[in-house]
C-alpha cells in the first residue's frame, strides 16, 4: 500500500484535508436573521432538499427537479444540518445552532454555544464552532460537535423544546460528524484530527470513551490525509461504518471498541456518507490524493452484502443524502477543500445517470424534507 508514505508527505504539505493558507480568516458575524417573517411564496413540498451554504451563511431550499427556490440566512459558515419531525431544521454554524422553520422558511432562533475558546467568528475550513450534528430518535434532543481551534472539541446537547444547551461532553479534535445509536442511548462524535470516535452515553451512564479509528495508523498526525471523516450507524446491528480512501471500510463495534476492516474499491479520498433503511451505504469520493495513482470523484453504492458500484462524478463533492425510497442520491458540491462548486449532483441509483442542480454557495450538509 502506498498510503503510509503519502501520509508522511502530506504532513509536510498541509494540516488536514486542506491547507490553512486557503482559509480566508476572520470575518464579521453574519447580519442577524429575522426571528419571524412572512412565509415565502409557495409551500415547501415534501422531497425538497435543504442544504447548508458554507460560503454564504444561509440554507437554501432546492426543488430536486428545478433547482433553488428560497434561502434563509442562518449564521456564519453553516456546516451540518438535521431536520426534526416538526419541520424544524437545526443548523450548526460558527455562531451557534440556528433553528429554521422549514414550512415558513424563516429562522426562529440562534442558540449560542456553551463551549469556550472558539476564537473569532470566521469562515473557512478551520473555523471554530459547530460541525457535525444529529437528532435523537425521539426528537427531544439535538447533539452538535463543536470544533475548538486550539485543541479537542466538545459535544453539546440541546433540548429541542426549550432550545437551550443542557450539557457538554469532551470529544476528539474537529468533530466532522455526529451520529446517534438506534436506541438513543449513545452519541458518536467522529474526531477528524484525533483519529477517533468518542462514544458519549446520553443517560449519564458512565464517562465518554475513545475508540481509535485509524486503519492506516496515525503517522503524520495533523498532516495526515488518512483520517476519519463521516460515519453511519448500520441499521442491522448498530455497528459504525467509517470509509477510508475508497480502500478500507472500518467497522466499529461501539460496545467493545473492537473494529474490523473490509475492502472497498473506489480508490479515492472519501468524505460524506449516508445509509438507506435497507443498509445500502453511500460514500462520496472527493478525488485523488495522488493523481498519478488514485481515481477521481465518485459515489460508491455498497450493498449490504459488500458488493459495490462506483459511479463517477464530475468534480469534487462533500456530503450525500438519499431520497426516502432509496432510489436517488443527492451529493453536495461544496467540499471542505479547494475546488468546490455551487451545486448538487442528482444520482439515479438504478440507472447511474447523473444531472446537476444549482444550489447555494459552497453547499455542505444536506437533508431531504
Amino acid at each position: 500500500m502506498r498510503r503510509p508514505a503519502l501520509a508522511a508527505v502530506a504532513a509536510v504539505l498541509l494540516a488536514g484535508c486542506a491547507s490553512p493558507e486557503g482559509d480566508p480568516g476572520p470575518r464579521p458575524p453574519a447580519s442577524p436573521a429575522p426571528v419571524s417573517s412572512a412565509p415565502a411564496s409557495g409551500a415547501t413540498r415534501s422531497g425538497t432538499l435543504l442544504v447548508a451554504d458554507f460560503g454564504s451563511d444561509t440554507v437554501t431550499f432546492v426543488d430536486p427537479g428545478t433547482g433553488p427556490r428560497d434561502s434563509v440566512r442562518v449564521g456564519t459558515a453553516p456546516y451540518g444540518l438535521v431536520v426534526d419531525g416538526a419541520g424544524r431544521a437545526w443548523v450548526a454554524t460558527a455562531e451557534g445552532v440556528a433553528v429554521v422553520d422549514t414550512h415558513r422558511r424563516t429562522r426562529l432562533d440562534l442558540i449560542p454555544y456553551r463551549t469556550r475558546d472558539l476564537g473569532p467568528v470566521t469562515g473557512g475550513e478551520y473555523r471554530g464552532g459547530g460541525m457535525g450534528i444529529a437528532l435523537a430518535p425521539d426528537g427531544t434532543r439535538v447533539y452538535v460537535g463543536v470544533h475548538v481551534p486550539s485543541g479537542n472539541g466538545t459535544l453539546e446537547t440541546i433540548d429541542t423544546a426549550t432550545r437551550e444547551v443542557t450539557g457538554t461532553a469532551p470529544v476528539g479534535r474537529r468533530p466532522f460528524d455526529v451520529d446517534v445509536s438506534r436506541d438513543g442511548r449513545e452519541v458518536y462524535a467522529t474526531g477528524h484530527d484525533s483519529f477517533d470516535v468518542t462514544v458519549v452515553p446520553t443517560e449519564g451512564q458512565g464517562a465518554p470513551r475513545r475508540v481509535e479509528a485509524a486503519p492506516y495508523g496515525t503517522e503524520g498526525g495533523l498532516g495526515s490525509w488518512l483520517k476519519p471523516h463521516y460515519a453511519v450507524v448500520r441499521p442491522s446491528d448498530g455497528r459504525l461504518l467509517l470509509p477510508f480512501e475508497g480502500e478500507r471500510l472500518l467497522v466499529v463495534d461501539p460496545a467493545t471498541g473492537r473494529s474490523a476492516v473490509e475492502a472497498m474499491t473506489a480508490n479515492t479520498h472519501q468524505h460524506g456518507a449516508a445509509i438507506t433503511p435497507d443498509g445500502t451505504l453511500l460514500v462520496v469520493g472527493t478525488g485523488p490524493i495522488d493523481p498519478a495513482a488514485d481515481e477521481g470523484p465518485s459515489l460508491t453504492v455498497r450493498a449490504p452484502d459488500g458488493a459495490e458500484t462506483v459511479i463517477p462524478l464530475d468534480g469534487p463533492h462533500e456530503d450525500v443524502a438519499a431520497s426516502p425510497d432509496g432510489r436517488t442520491a443527492y451529493v453536495t458540491g461544496g467540499f471542505t477543500r479547494d475546488g468546490h462548486w455551487d451545486g448538487i449532483t442528482v444520482v439515479d441509483l438504478e440507472t447511474h445517470e447523473t444531472r446537476r442542480l444549482a444550489a447555494g454557495e459552497r453547499p455542505l450538509g444536506i437533508a431531504v424534507l
